[in-house]
């Protein structure tokens, strides 16, 4: 069966029968037939049977690679420049990462305009700046003029101020005037982050009149999902949906479909409230406004989740005790992940210099009953694990909104109960085990501190977090490193107190 054969069953929706032809091929043959076909029947395929066709795509990734190798080295660029255009702009990045410098260079240079744009801006500012240095001044100048304004800003605030004012320079007058506007906010605001590519309309025109304005100027903006009504000063009315336009009498006026009901963010506001509105609000665009409420951008739901991923990897980084790297791991070397990591676990060694003092402190309770060592590291890991939950709770509750610092006061009282019935359970089956190893006092005195222990650590990890949000820190910096390290000292102060006050009373 040939090509134009599997086009027409593609088109009928034959699915069951071309399920059937694939079983049949390796994926090599499978590859090889999905390369011939046309974008269009290959992208119906891929969402029709994605898990049967998992290993003929990354077989056809392979092929298309080797390909692209060939045509580098015959210096093929105007075939190379067509295959690649069909790609999705991830997939080029990532095959940019994969060559060697000169390579990346001339391979970046054989993109079409708007794929350049798109996978430059995937790239980690290392990359960016890299590539920046080989491109020509009027190379440049076309990129930066392609990229959308978000990611200009982006990348000029990521270089040093020397090179960023080499860029501006190249940059057109009106683009210029946005960088420097979108510049002038503080770093990790929501002004760096918004795009002045939007549509606006006035309350006076009619629906008519405003499809109009959006037909004349909406083909070259970030959306126009939503339109912003706003009056002569440019202060932020209404956003009103284009359905709403769509399905309104073209003889009314805008002001007649409005609702007054919008939500807004600050441009100077962090860039996590834009990440909490639009999810709170399921956004697909959401306007920023200045202390005035005069409009001054939006910020799109792309730029929000690529926010939310970096709040979120830097967020798992913190709480395994490293400071977030500046950039991707793969880009990281051997000695900038020795800087990030090293001075946290220099601070936990010593912190937990404190657990050895507290054991040579009570040596003479511990020679007494030579059996209380035997469950220090059940007793210490279970704190430890008991705080490292709490903490990932109120961490995650804090950085989604879930919870509010002047919430604090329930979430501890609840997690106080929380860490009773805890104790509890823990208590009396550690208890058990203490009786059976070393007898009724043993049992007695690792019972009671299995309870003080899990209920001191669960407290320590509620309230850990709120502490350092209070303090203007990142909750995450309650790691589970430092909630184990002190929960360590805490827990051993804790057990040899009871065996002390138990042994003696005995």
């Amino acid at each position: 069966m040939n090509r134009k054969d599997f086009e027409a069953l593609i088109r009928q929706e034959q699915w069951e029968t071309l399920r059937e032809l694939f079983k049949e091929m390796s994926d090599e043959e499978a590859a090889r037939l999905l390369l011939e076909l046309d974008p269009e029947s290959r992208s119906e395929l891929f969402r029709e049977m994605p898990e049967q066709l998992f290993g003929a795509r990354e077989e056809m990734k392979r092929l298309q690679k080797e390909e692209v190798e060939r045509m580098i080295e015959r210096g093929e660029w105007s075939g190379l420049r067509r295959m690649l255009a069909e790609w999705p702009f991830p997939e080029v990045a990532e095959l940019l990462l994969e060559q060697e410098k000169p390579k990346r260079v001339l391979l970046f240079r054989a993109l079409p305009r708007p794929l350049a744009a798109e996978v430059f801006s995937y790239l980690e500012t290392e990359t960016q700046n890299a590539l920046l240095k080989e491109l020509t001044d009027e190379e440049t100048r076309r990129l930066l003029a392609d990229l959308d304004p978000d990611d200009r800003t982006e990348l000029l605030g990521e270089l040093p101020g020397q090179a960023t004012q080499k860029l501006l320079n190249l940059l057109s007058a009106e683009d210029l005037r946005e960088a420097r506007q979108l510049l002038g906010y503080p770093e990790g605001s929501v002004g760096r982050l918004m795009t002045p590519d939007y549509v606006a309309v006035r309350p006076h025109w009619t629906v008519g009149e405003a499809l109009e304005h959006i037909r004349r100027f909406g083909a070259d903006r970030e959306t126009i999902n939503w339109i912003y009504v706003v009056d002569d000063s440019w202060r932020l009315l209404d956003a009103l949906s284009l359905r709403a336009f769509i399905v309104a009498d073209p003889r009314q006026r805008v002001e007649e479909i409005m609702d007054y009901r919008f939500v807004s963010v600050s441009a100077h506001d962090g860039r996590e409230e834009a990440v909490r509105t639009i999810q709170r609000h399921d956004l697909e665009a959401v306007p920023v406004v200045d202390s005035e409420g005069v409009l001054v951008g939006i910020v799109t739901v792309d730029d929000v989740l690529d926010v939310a991923e970096e709040e979120a990897t830097e967020d798992f980084h913190l709480y395994a005790a490293v400071r977030p790297l500046d950039m991707s791991y793969r880009e990281s070397g051997v000695w900038s992940l020795f800087r990030k990591r090293v001075p946290w676990l220099i601070a936990l060694v010593g912190v937990g210099l404190v657990s050895s003092g507290v054991i040579a402190a009570f040596e003479e309770t511990l020679e007494a009953a030579i059996a209380l060592a035997f469950f220090i590291p059940l007793l210490i890991d279970s704190g430890g694990n008991t705080g490292s939950q709490s903490a990932t709770l109120m961490v995650r509750a804090i950085a989604t909104g879930d919870l509010r610092l002047g919430q604090w006061g329930r979430a501890i009282s609840k997690e106080l109960a929380v860490g009773i019935s805890l104790g509890a359970a823990l208590g009396l089956a550690t208890a058990l085990l203490g009786i059976f190893r070393g007898g009724v006092e043993i049992g007695l005195i690792v019972g009671l501190t299995m309870i003080a222990i899990v209920l001191v650590a669960n407290l320590i990890g509620a309230a850990l977090p709120f502490a350092l949000s209070r303090l203007g820190l990142d909750p995450a910096v309650a790691s589970a490193p430092l909630i184990t390290t002190v929960v360590d000292a805490t827990g051993l102060i804790i057990y040899f107190t009871i065996a002390t006050l138990v042994l003696g009373a005995i």
